[in-house]
């Protein structure tokens, strides 16, 4: 630990966390902190609300702009947007300030929502996503940014929960929303509803988030290197989103992307090593910490996703639960998750090996993981839903482990990048396993590229092929957990700061 770095003494493990000095000083008493953590819950669930609202909408907005063919586009390009320009936002933040960038991203999510609303045609509503991901990007990394500029990483995992009810909420809220308000209002309100959340959002923050102390100090935009970074991410995020759907995976498209994508990112390598101030540090790609956390976190975060979106047409093909019933069967993975971070992240502070916990909890989770995978037609419905839940508390552990760690082990300048960064390969994970589980379930039901994997599927649940898939599917999300926790291990358990970001040099 830097010998610059003074460490007050840690607090009673039972004792209530205490206001950090640095912050009173800076005139951030507690019922200010609290109302800055709540606007970044609020801004964080506005990006991560539209990523599930907008599914359950689809039907409706290919139908009245008549346009199906391109429709999953209205998804893609979001994703596309907002994986692309995440590492961009914690650049920046470190160059301009939290505030500005959090101001930034919540404008320009406003404003791409509005256009939503308001497009007429299906081409306008993908370039409108595109804006709304541009700005949402943004937002879940700015979020963890600020409340590590204000909290010590001792503190810190205790909020983190708090951020974890935020993923799980939007991820039960969003499509049931979505569902509801296109059927019974319009699907356009699906993006109205943004503008008040938004509102209260820039409400609870902008005035406080003038308080923060500048921790940031001068550096150069790389941007050559942002573009080759931005360039290697869209060819590879649409390799893995038009294979095995849109085009083969054997198909030229696909590989010519998957082959654009290695060059990119070969250039990209080229250009850390090259330029003065890389876009992404060399500091920060070399810290062990960062690198060990951030795979671990992609891994498990990547299943996780996977988990949520095939799960539920695994209850309906296989289990035979209609859709409600299959999305209220969801609840106990997505609670799970939940609960887990929340045990984590208040438990954390009070351990000295505070990585015990993710231990055993990702243990059980690939245990229960492999029990479907080896009983997928056998187990009862009571069984796989314990099964789930095991499954979500476990996963969830991890969470708050990774994202304190990794941020406990950067120097305050490097920050902003460093969270962006681990968020940004947390959404790459996310996208790489979901196209994984998707392979393999249009594999088990023969559907090659190009085909309507989801009619097929659809009419696919009492085919062995599918249930087969499906065992094949729960063992890859077993891969996925053994080699997070492979990370986990290797990840260094470093102690924990007991003062915030604030109270620390500069550099």
């Amino acid at each position: 630990m830097d010998d610059r770095t003074k460490i007050i003494p840690a607090q009673s493990a039972d004792a209530p966390p205490v206001l950090a000095p640095a912050a009173a000083q800076h005139g951030l008493d507690q019922p200010t902190i609290n109302r800055i953590v709540i606007g970044l819950m609020v801004a964080m669930f506005l990006s991560a609300l539209d990523q599930t609202i907008v599914a359950t909408a689809l039907p409706a907005i290919g139908h009245e702009l008549s346009d199906i063919r391109n429709l999953s586009w209205v998804v893609t390009a979001y994703l596309l947007a907002a994986t692309t320009v995440t590492p961009l936002y914690g650049k920046l933040s470190d160059i301009h300030g939290r505030r500005t960038m959090v101001l930034i991203g919540v404008g320009v999510f406003m404003l791409g929502s509005v256009a939503c609303a308001l497009s007429p045609s299906m081409p306008v509503l993908i370039v409108s996503r595109a804006l709304q991901g541009l700005g949402g990007g943004g937002l879940i990394a700015l979020a963890q940014t600020v409340l590590a500029d204000l909290v010590s990483p001792r503190e810190r995992a205790r909020y983190q929960a708090h951020f974890g009810v935020v993923f799980a909420s939007a991820s039960l809220a969003g499509p049931f929303l979505g569902g509801v308000l296109s059927e019974h209002l319009h699907w356009s309100v699906i993006f109205w509803i943004n503008l008040p959340i938004g509102v209260a959002a820039l409400a609870m923050t902008a005035r406080a988030l003038k308080l923060l102390p500048p921790l940031h100090r001068p550096h150069r935009l790389d941007v050559l290197g942002a573009a080759l970074m931005a360039c290697a991410t869209v060819t590879l995020l649409l390799a893995l989103s038009w294979g095995g759907k849109v085009y083969p995976w054997a198909s030229a498209q696909v590989l010519a992307l998957v082959g654009a994508s290695i060059a990119f990112w070969g250039a990209f390598a080229v250009r850390l090593m090259r330029a003065a101030e890389p876009f992404l540090p060399l500091s920060v790609l070399g810290n062990p910490v960062v690198r060990d956390g951030a795979l671990a976190t992609a891994l498990s975060m990547g299943t996780m996703v996977g988990l949520s979106i095939y799960v539920p047409v695994y209850l309906q093909a296989v289990v035979g639960l209609s859709a409600s019933a299959s999305g209220l069967a969801l609840i106990p993975l997505m609670g799970g998750t939940v609960t887990g971070a929340t045990f984590s992240g208040r438990i954390m502070p009070r351990l000295t090996h505070y990585k015990r916990v993710p231990y055993v909890g990702l243990a059980g989770s690939i245990v229960a993981l492999a029990a479907m995978s080896f009983a997928t037609t056998t187990i009862p419905l009571p069984i796989t839903l314990v099964l789930l839940a095991m499954t979500g508390v476990g996963i969830g552990t991890t969470f708050p482990v990774t994202t304190v760690s990794v941020q406990n082990a950067v120097r305050p300048f490097e920050l902003g990048t460093t969270t962006a960064a681990l968020n940004f390969f947390r959404q790459l994970g996310g996208a790489l396993i979901v196209a994984i589980f998707g392979a393999i379930m249009l594999q088990g039901v023969g559907v090659s590229g190009g085909e309507d994997g989801g009619d097929l599927l659809a009419r696919a649940g009492a085919r062995p092929e599918l249930r087969h898939a499906f065992a094949w599917l729960f063992g890859a999300g077993v891969v996925g957990l053994m080699l997070s926790y492979f990370f986990l291990i290797r990840m260094e358990e470093r102690p924990l700061r007991d003062r915030p970001l604030s109270e620390m040099p500069a550099d």
